[in-house]
């Protein structure tokens, strides 16, 4: 009974534990350490697993509690994390175990997770009477919308390589990129505008703001998986040359945002003295350090931009420390009395 209150008031967002989880683990894959990435993926099964129970539970016993995230425009949004962890745990399985058909089930409830809550989301935005102004709005948050329709292209391009229905597959997998980056333009031009024209403070500078350069990481994975299946589609192949000058910006564009949201972190904690202590949101941090990783090993890749070769060597051991401190602060948390 005592765990009761935690689980209604558990955290919409809360599948970016299974992002984070799920990119350091094929970015371990990547950089030659397959029994970390294989630990990491079977972990993130469980976490998957348990999320998804503890969601269900929450639907049936605290219907109230959900229903009133779902509706809240700078809540629901996060729900999408469910439909971007679905998608990154179905690339585990496929890039590390070859498991195609785990893939394309994921990739499918993916693919309706996201019709579903973003549906929702911009039903609940565009026909509420109170909506909030920007400033209470808009937060890094806003950006996994962009994420989870990256996502969709990232699983789509894997699947085709193999499925039968290859072009079809990379016009949904091309499609979800464009609307992604369509997506990117409109939220970050609000973002900054917050961050521009409205008072800004500590407490409101939240770990989500990672995701203003997670978001762009991802868009590089997906233009580089393009890239790399080319071949598969006569009209990808056509414009590749625009997918390839597109996917560069959202490379350079993300490596402009870190050094930014450093300082931006060292001004929350070191200069405004707000405490570190763990918080779901420190996941939404996570993530983009190891889709960074990941995104410039396949970009690496796709374009043959070797000097780009020493990067990922350098920013995963970001990611791991990143996920290793949040993972001992999640069970800390676990353990004391809600």
């Amino acid at each position: 009974m005592k765990n009761m209150p935690r689980l209604a008031a558990l955290p919409p967002g809360y599948f970016a534990l299974v992002m984070a989880t799920g990119i350091v683990s094929i970015a371990s894959y990547f950089l030659g350490l397959p029994e970390l990435g294989l630990v990491l993926l079977w972990l993130n099964v469980v976490q998957y697993l348990v999320l998804t129970g503890f969601t269900i539970l929450r639907i049936v016993r605290y219907r109230p509690q959900f229903v009133a995230d779902l509706l809240n425009p700078s809540k629901g949004i996060s729900f999408l994390t469910a439909s971007a962890g679905t998608l990154i745990l179905g690339s585990q399985f496929v890039i590390l175990l070859q498991m195609s058909r785990v893939g394309t089930v994921l990739w499918i409830g993916g693919i309706v997770l996201w019709i579903v809550f973003v549906s929702v989301f911009f039903t609940t935005v565009i026909s509420g009477e109170n909506k909030p102004t920007i400033d209470q709005g808009i937060t890094g948050a806003s950006l996994i919308l962009v994420v989870a329709t990256e996502g969709i292209c990232v699983l789509g391009t894997l699947l085709a390589a193999t499925a039968g229905f290859r072009e079809r597959i990379l016009f949904v997998s091309l499609a979800a990129y464009a609307v992604g980056e369509i997506l990117y333009l409109i939220f970050i031009t609000l973002i900054m505008l917050r961050w521009m024209f409205f008072a800004l403070d500590a407490g409101s500078l939240t770990p989500s703001y990672w995701i203003n350069m997670g978001a762009l990481a991802i868009s590089t994975l997906a233009g580089s998986r393009l890239i790399l299946s080319a071949d598969g589609w006569p009209f990808l192949r056509e414009i590749l040359p625009f997918v390839k000058g597109a996917t560069f910006c959202y490379w350079a564009m993300a490596a402009w945002w870190i050094p930014l949201l450093v300082i931006a972190g060292i001004w929350r904690h070191g200069v405004q003295k707000v405490p570190i202590r763990y918080d779901p949101q420190y996941w939404s941090m996570v993530f983009p350090l190891g889709m960074f990783t990941v995104a410039t090993i396949l970009f690496e890749k796709a374009a043959g931009l070797t000097m780009l070769h020493l990067i990922p060597q350098i920013t995963i051991w970001f990611a791991w420390a990143a996920w290793g401190a949040t993972f001992v602060g999640m069970l800390r948390s676990l353990r004391k009395t809600p």
